[in-house]
């Protein structure tokens, strides 16, 4: 791999490059270091700017009722893991469907994709 050398700015310039992009005025007080938790204001407009320093990450996407996963393993197809999951392997496409945005073709799937498996009808 080539070398890229890249120059990081200090952390005051990567701020002032922010505070730059969303508007805010170095000189105005309630931008000033220290006001953590307090609403800040837009100088275009005065509409409080949200403010996310005490958000914590948790997951909330929540499963449907008896929704499950699969870790693909070496061998597994749609239809296979469908006979498995649901008794009857032209179900696959019930798997396929809930996971296009995984899975771009049907017949290519890699072991270590979790996949959802929808609720048995």
């Amino acid at each position: 791999m080539p070398d890229c050398p890249v120059t990081i700015p200090e952390q005051e310039e990567l701020m002032g490059i922010l505070d730059k992009m969303l508007g805010r005025d170095d000189d105005k007080d309630e931008n000033k270091a220290g006001t953590v938790g307090k609403p800040t204001f837009n100088t275009t407009s005065d509409t409080p700017m949200a403010d996310f320093s005490d958000v914590q990450g948790t997951s909330s996407s929540a499963q449907v009722a008896d929704e499950r996963t699969y870790t693909v393993q070496s061998g597994d197809s749609l239809s296979k893991i469908a006979q498995r999951e649901y008794g009857n392997a032209g179900d696959w496409q019930r798997i396929y469907e809930a996971n296009r945005g995984l899975i771009s073709n049907p017949d290519l799937i890699h072991p270590g994709q979790v996949l959802t498996i929808p609720a048995d009808r």
